[in-house]
């Protein structure tokens, strides 16, 4: 439920280049997605708490911290990204590949982090987890290929929309599982960082089917 509340990320965006996507409408619905779970989360993952682990339980997320820290991680390096691109074009550009490099690079770092962490249980959790996160990651992007076929938006913006609903932010779910001033449940981002390697599977494998695709369909 956490990886499901949690928006898209910049790693969709990179997916969306790599797949021939319309990466200008995948940033686009990354801020705006971005802008409303700041709000959503904390209300839908509270939520869950009651329902799955009952009344009593004494985890909760504190709304207003969480909607300050949530803005901190996701909107602002969103709004300094769009800003960069808007006023200093040729500075965006020239950071534009080593920014992403950087971004994979701590998301690795937070995965490797989180399974060193609880690497006696790794592989139960796999077991446990992995194929819950999987059927989340390619039944969102099968229903997100669906209906933006069906609305025949073309096939850049189908792309686009597929990864985006698809790939959720595995980096800001892993933050709000384990970070003491949150959730501060380490065992809860095991899900997050499972989906994060996954995610990279079924996002490379989807890239090369729709940039294979497109080509078929020009020719």
């Amino acid at each position: 439920m956490i990886l499901a509340a949690c928006p898209g990320g910049p790693t969709s965006n990179m997916i969306t280049f790599l797949a021939a996507g319309d990466v200008a409408l995948s940033v686009t619905l990354t801020a705006i997605s971005s802008l409303i779970t700041v709000f959503t989360i904390p209300l839908v993952i509270n939520f869950s708490m009651q329902t799955f682990l009952g009344e009593g339980t004494t985890l909760q997320l504190p709304f207003l911290s969480t909607v300050l820290q949530i803005t901190v991680i996701t909107l602002l390096p969103v709004g300094i990204g769009m800003i960069a691109k808007r006023y200093a074009p040729g500075l965006a550009d020239k950071v534009d590949k080593p920014v992403k490099w950087l971004s994979l690079f701590f998301l690795a770092v937070v995965i490797t982090g989180v399974l060193l962490r609880e690497r006696n249980n790794f592989i139960s959790y796999v077991i446990d987890v992995g194929w819950a996160t999987l059927v989340l990651n390619v039944v969102t992007m099968a229903l997100g290929f669906a209906i933006a076929t069906l609305t025949r938006l073309g096939e850049k913006s189908v792309t686009a929309i597929t990864i985006e609903v698809g790939i959720q932010n595995g980096t800001l779910a892993i933050a709000i599982a384990s970070t003491p001033t949150l959730l501060n449940t380490p065992t809860m981002a095991i899900p997050g960082a499972i989906y994060s390697l996954l995610m990279f599977v079924t996002g490379a494998g989807f890239a090369w089917w729709a940039s294979r695709r497109q080509g078929l369909l020009k020719a």
